[in-house]
């Protein structure tokens, strides 16, 4: 699939998932934005490796940064045809800790998870009119659809939150040639995941799933590819669910 002459921002793009579509887009011939917010060393060697690679660094937590963000990667890129919202942070909180404990988390949560991706996707759809088109690609998860364990309240609600969004552009913004999707991963072998793996054991993972293995990036990231090739616009507004057979809707 050759994405020749597309320009795309990946956020989240350093690591995990987000690297992995950033690396297969850019194998795709797409020229590609890799935002990242701590993890400078892991974004500069996928531009030391693909010439269309441009670094952007970010806290997406604090609304003046994402907006210099989208600003430096159109303005670095020269235009925009896809934005693929991944970034996230997926930390556990218990309810039977203090309320003031539990609401930092959740504010962080959404911050970053939804709050920055509807800027994102305001400042996007402004640009998209004006271009002609576009497209957003949101990173969700299962959590959305099937919920989490207690912990995770905050993630779950935004990935929902993300979910609903995606879809409201989908319908609403059609008729401007812009479309939108949802890509939702089920438990993913990342280095977010690990704290997981390590405490509730890989077997027990294992044990969730339709499939022997659990779920890598690399499973992800195609769909992603195709999705930014244009072939699947006729499905805007749905979402896909990569997660093993673990949730079949």
């Amino acid at each position: 699939m050759n994405l020749k002459g597309q320009n795309i921002l990946v956020t989240g793009a350093s690591r995990g998932i987000g690297k992995s579509i950033a690396i297969h887009l850019l194998e795709a011939n797409a020229r590609v934005g890799v935002h990242y917010n701590s993890s400078r060393t892991e974004a500069d060697n996928v531009k030391l490796k693909y010439s269309k690679a441009e670094t952007f660094q970010a806290n997406l937590s604090k609304s003046d940064e994402v907006e210099l963000l989208f600003k430096r990667a159109i303005e670095q890129l020269g235009k925009l045809d896809t934005i693929v919202l991944n970034a996230g942070i997926f930390l556990p909180q218990s309810t039977e800790g203090t309320t003031e404990d539990w609401l930092d988390n959740w504010r962080l949560t959404m911050a970053i998870n939804l709050e920055s991706a509807g800027l994102l996707t305001k400042l996007g759809i402004e640009y998209f009119k004006k271009q002609g088109g576009g497209r957003f690609i949101y990173i969700g998860s299962r959590a959305a659809f099937r919920g989490e364990t207690e912990e995770y309240l905050a993630y779950a609600a935004s990935k929902g939150g993300l979910t609903s969004l995606s879809r409201t552009v989908a319908r609403s913004f059609g008729r401007y040639n812009i479309k939108s999707f949802v890509v939702a991963p089920g438990f993913t072998r990342t280095e977010m995941a690990e704290d997981a793996i390590r405490k509730y054991g890989e077997t027990n993972i294992l044990s969730e799933l339709a499939l022997n293995e659990i779920t890598t990036p690399e499973d992800i990231a195609p769909v992603v590819v195709l999705m930014c090739s244009g072939q699947m616009d006729h499905a805007t507004g749905s979402t896909i669910d990569i997660n093993a057979g673990s949730y079949i809707r």
